[in-house]
């Protein structure tokens, strides 16, 4: 898709994950037993043929870097186009810009070089498995200058609070972006803009000293531009809270919603780690959990998600909880309703209880 670019701008999003974001960004936070958040963001356009990615990063990124590196597991690390981080350092004392507005200023050269047409711009809290030719094909048949992907939640969560709703009329044009509680339609943060609107919004945006570009540039500006919306059916999420995170790894444990993220269109792409298979003792109990590459189990884990290397010592017990890389959990340890961030070591017979709304969370490199 050579006309369409693709953007993950970090910068606005909303987060509140305490403990699991002291040392990373959300973007860079382990996500369904071997995954990290920005993965799907990654994958989705690496999936819908898009070969050319920036990535809006302004701090606690050193994780992220890590992760991504040269972008060759997302066959992004390409002679033309490919993979590039867009801090936003600059030197210029007479820059004005503010906000996410500072990136595509400082970075105005990436897009102008770019010889795509047209930008599709996300970030990384909506979980989705999507194929966005077909919103791109929508977006041109249309003539829009903006479409927006959105999604109807049904009920409507905590999680939710913080996006914004969409009105539009019988034809799919958006009429109003809301903050209307009651409104079930979410604006996803994924939305495919014309270039050289972009850039034009882009200079209005800083000429009036503004700071938020989806904010002012679109939802301000709703009478002069055409904007439509495109609904994203299947499995998706949003992710910005502790309890949110619980709360949607917990619920990839139904088969169901497992199948529907990873099973019913492309594959989802991550860092390839190479671990040998999770290896079962003679005394290991499982039921109902997600346990990725490199585990070892000699006790019980019942309802919960082990990340890859998650060492379960015999007699210890695991219930309804998330265990991230390479922790390890001594004998006679029972954890129910907790999150343990990475390399985590749990010493022989610590109890530790949290609840299914507030689980108890454990930062990294710990030792209890």
């Amino acid at each position: 898709m050579t006309s369409l670019m693709g953007l993950i701008n970090l910068d606005h999003e909303h987060s509140v994950f305490n403990e699991l974001s002291y040392f990373r960004s959300s973007a860079s936070l382990p996500f369904g037993g071997r995954y990290r958040m920005i993965d799907f963001a990654l994958s989705n356009m690496v999936n819908s043929n898009i070969s050319e990615v920036a990535i809006f990063v302004r701090n606690k990124y050193r994780s992220l870097l890590d992760h991504i590196g040269t972008g060759e597991n997302w066959e992004l690390d390409r002679r033309n186009g490919g993979l590039f981080i867009l801090p936003p350092d600059w030197n210029d004392p007479t820059d004005r810009s503010q906000g996410d507005l500072r990136f595509f200023h400082n970075n105005r050269d990436y897009f102008h070089r770019s010889k795509s047409k047209y930008v599709l711009i996300s970030g990384s809290q909506f979980i989705s498995n999507t194929d966005y030719k077909n919103a791109f094909a929508f977006h041109l048949d249309r003539k829009a200058d903006v479409t927006l992907i959105t999604t109807d939640v049904g009920e409507v969560q905590p999680e939710h609070y913080p996006y914004f709703r969409i009105e539009a009329d019988g034809s799919d044009w958006v009429t109003n972006i809301t903050n209307d509680q009651k409104n079930s339609e979410l604006f996803t943060g994924v939305y495919i803009i014309n270039k050289d609107l972009l850039m034009n919004l882009v200079d209005t945006c800083i000429a009036y000293n503004k700071d938020h570009f989806f904010e002012c540039g679109i939802k301000d500006k709703l009478s002069e531009i055409n904007v439509q919306k495109y609904k994203h059916e299947g499995y998706s999420a949003f992710v910005n809270t502790i309890e949110s995170f619980y709360k949607q790894n917990m619920n990839l444990l139904k088969e169901e919603n497992y199948r529907d993220l990873f099973f019913n269109n492309n594959f989802v792409r991550t860092k390839i780690s190479n671990n040998p298979p999770v290896k079962y003792f003679e005394q290991a109990v499982v039921n109902h959990s997600l346990l990725a590459n490199g585990c070892v189990i000699d006790g019980t884990v019942e309802g919960s998600m082990l990340f890859r290397g998650v060492n379960v010592k015999k007699g210890a017990t695991i219930k309804n909880s998330i265990i991230m890389q390479r922790c390890t959990i001594e004998e006679g340890v029972y954890l129910e309703n907790v999150i343990l961030d990475k390399d985590v070591h749990v010493t022989r017979n610590q109890k530790i209880i949290g609840s299914k709304e507030k689980p108890y969370v454990v930062a990294k490199r710990q030792v209890i």
